[in-house]
């Protein structure tokens, strides 16, 4: 059968609790694209209603960080930069001016957002591509997010961070349900958005499921209600319910995997440092795992050609 590797992992009740834990920060993030993304775009705005000199083109077009950071820029630039750091809650925390293209602060509010994001979102270009972690950190950073309590959003940020570093990809009963109450209060403040509203309903369900599977027979799921809609007509809802579980578990390890060869990938030593036992321990995770290290293997041989040879 296709799912034995994984039934024999969900037999594993903190390995489940990871599991769990870990989709409910997709589904965290999902709740919070659109209103995230209406809020800096409304920010933005304001910003440049403001101030008659943010409304200027960079001087030069090619105003750019250094590493990480911003010196020697224009006029208007260095104007974007005192308005950054004037609604930043902390400015003397270090900020990813790396993340930035100040020419197109100017015109693009995402732009913007991410000075306000930890390090590796040059990249990206909207509130879509951008994971949990970086989302929570603009809510807790920016201070045109008034109405969610910074202490609240740090908790999950911190049960996050602990989640995406677990040494073993397991967590116990207890860490689950302070999580739990977390999520739970973090949600309740933007329960008026609409997507967060089903998103909380979303964790909740999430975090009361059972994700055991039976590959012998039926394969099995105490999740009723959970995946209405979600199955074919060629595709059973047992059938169906294995194979969201092995993606949910696809997702979040592909998450984990990009952050951790993202870092390795940069110039900063202390970072790499930083996730460099992360990623030996989750590639001897991956490698243990028959069908993850299939499912992987392009990303294996990625840390494979990142360890010193000997």
């Amino acid at each position: 059968m296709v799912h034995e590797e994984l039934a024999f992992r969900l037999n594993d009740r903190e390995y489940k609790n990871w599991l769990k834990a870990g989709r409910c920060l997709l589904i965290l993030k999902d709740g919070l694209h659109s209103y995230i993304d209406q809020h800096m775009r409304a920010f933005h705005c304001d910003l440049l209603n403001r101030n008659t000199l943010l409304q200027n083109p960079c001087e030069t077009s090619s105003c750019k960080p250094r590493g990480n950071t911003l010196s020697s820029v224009c006029r208007v630039c260095s104007e974007w930069r005192k308005v950054i750091l004037k609604h930043h809650r902390h400015p003397d925390a270090t900020i990813n001016w790396a993340n930035c293209f100040p020419p197109h602060w100017r015109t693009d509010h995402w732009e913007l957002a991410k000075a306000y994001m930890p390090r590796g979102q040059a990249k990206v270009r909207g509130a879509d591509q951008c994971d949990a972690s970086a989302l929570l950190n603009l809510i807790n950073y920016c201070t045109c997010f008034s109405s969610v309590d910074p202490k609240l959003v740090r908790q999950v940020i911190q049960y996050r961070n602990e989640l995406m570093h677990s040494c073993e990809f397991r967590v116990k009963d207890e860490w689950m349900r302070h999580y739990w109450t977390a999520l739970k209060h973090f949600a309740q403040q933007l329960r008026h958005v609409p997507q967060m509203a089903t998103a909380g309903q979303q964790i909740e369900n999430m975090l009361t499921v059972d994700l055991s599977i039976s590959i012998f027979g039926v394969d099995q799921m105490d999740s009723a209600g959970l995946f209405d809609g979600l199955q074919s007509d060629s595709v059973s809802q047992s059938t169906a319910s294995a194979e969201l579980v092995s993606q949910w578990e696809t997702e979040l390890l592909q998450e984990m995997l990009q952050e951790c060869l993202h870092t390795a990938a940069e110039d900063d030593d202390d970072a790499k440092s930083q996730d460099t036992e992360q990623l030996k321990r989750l590639g001897g995770f991956l490698q243990t795992n028959q069908d993850l290290s299939e499912r992987f293997s392009t990303e294996l041989q990625a840390i494979n050609s990142l360890q010193p040879r000997e």
